[in-house]
């Protein structure tokens, strides 16, 4: 197919045809793909991204632990044509090896997702003064310059846990700006807590199109989540799925991991998942699952294994907040820890540690530690332990 450039993306999308499908990837005569073992397309699950007409597999490839080209080059070869970034990943080098990877294939072959966060108070989820339109719109020209595009399939709006941050009107403005111009083809919001709220804002908005969501087996608001995504069903939003291992827990192997992607796409409402995966092994194992999606009785039983123990992933609810006396934000370093242990990313750990503001020594005026987590977690000695990354230097870590 040949290239379309963003004249003709906007010529398509002013008669009407901005949901065309990717046929080259999706159709079920494209031609088999290698990646250690042949692969037939045709036999994977496909679903279309809500009413943006995207019809995408249902695993997408998590790019943000991953600065291997020819890992993603594989995984675009096997049919994964969904690549999930963000303008801040490896700090814009995760950007940059995607862009030099799709150099030369063509724009309808692979659909491309990156994220923009927006500077804001950690305590409150409420904005900054920096946290302008312009701001925005910059990000999103550096990101398309390191890709290499003209536009960006779906561009989110990122890490947003207020309904106020999610309708923040220049935010909103840059976003409607952007896709005017022809460099966005759909509008996004992601957000990692307080999902259920975030998922509604965004379906009540009719301004998004795209909602990335965490959701998997851990999570005891999961009811409260499926509801919300059924309503975002019902107003058409696409929905992509995250953090779906429960803990970002990529050294899981066979029936647990694959129970683990499984559950999630138990629910129709749930168009595709990200897997993060960083080895070949990994990917194998997930274009294993687009075969199948029948959960059997040893995933089942990986899955109960799971749910009794407490793992990585922080729930977010928020529940230490109040009983913390220097009110630090532990649901994010709690996401940092994990980002260390369970994605081995140390980098991005490091970015979100930084961009807290946080007393030189957290932890230090509390004989015992008062937050009770309902997680189980040890909260104090994780916080002691991932605040530990300020101290190394940024050339260390990747970063």
């Amino acid at each position: 197919m040949s290239r379309i450039s963003r004249r003709e993306f906007l010529k398509s999308s002013a008669t009407g045809l901005g949901g065309w499908v990717y046929l080259s990837a999706n159709e079920p005569g494209a031609k088999e793909r290698k990646a250690g073992r042949k692969t037939a397309p045709g036999k994977f699950a496909y679903r279309t991204l809500g009413k943006t007409g995207i019809r995408l597999p249902v695993i997408t490839m998590g790019v943000m632990n991953s600065d291997n080209p020819n890992l993603i080059r594989a995984a675009l070869d096997s049919g994964m044509v969904h690549l999930d970034t963000a303008h801040g990943y490896m700090r814009g080098k995760n950007e940059e090896v995607i862009g030099s990877v799709l150099k030369g294939r063509p724009r309808d072959s692979f659909v491309i997702g990156t994220k923009v966060y927006l500077p804001r108070d950690e305590s409150t989820g409420m904005p900054k003064e920096a946290a302008t339109e312009a701001y925005f719109l910059n990000r999103l020209e550096v990101s398309l310059k390191r890709l290499g595009l003209d536009f960006v399939d779906i561009l989110y709006h990122h890490n947003v846990w207020k309904k106020e941050f999610a309708l923040y009107e220049p935010a909103m403005r840059a976003l409607e700006k952007a896709k005017k111009e022809g460099k966005v083809r759909h509008t996004g919001i992601t957000t990692h807590r307080n999902e259920p709220e975030i998922i509604q804002a965004a379906a009540e908005s009719k301004f998004y199109e795209v909602v990335q969501v965490a959701y998997n087996h851990r999570q005891r608001h999961g009811g409260k989540i499926r509801e919300a995504l059924a309503g975002a069903g019902k107003a058409g939003l696409g929905v992509v799925a995250m953090k779906t291992l429960g803990g970002g827990d990529r050294t899981l192997t066979g029936p647990e991991a694959r129970g683990a992607l499984k559950w999630v796409l138990q629910d129709p409402n749930v168009h595709t998942i990200i897997a993060g995966f960083t080895t070949f092994d990994q990917m194998e194992l997930d274009l294993s699952v687009m075969e199948d999606l029948t959960l059997n009785p040893a995933e089942k039983s990986g899955l109960e294994r799971r749910r009794m123990t407490a793992g990585l992933y922080c729930q977010g609810c928020g529940q230490c907040l109040a009983s913390c006396p220097r009110a630090l934000p532990i649901p994010d370093l709690m996401r940092a820890y994990m980002y260390v242990y369970g994605y081995r990313n140390l980098g991005e750990a490091a970015q979100l540690v930084l961009s807290l503001d946080l007393p030189a020594r957290p932890c230090s005026d509390c004989a015992a530690c008062p937050v009770k987590c309902a997680s189980g977690f040890e909260v104090s000695a994780r916080i002691r332990d991932v605040v530990r990354l300020r101290e190394v230097p940024p050339e260390f870590l990747g970063a």
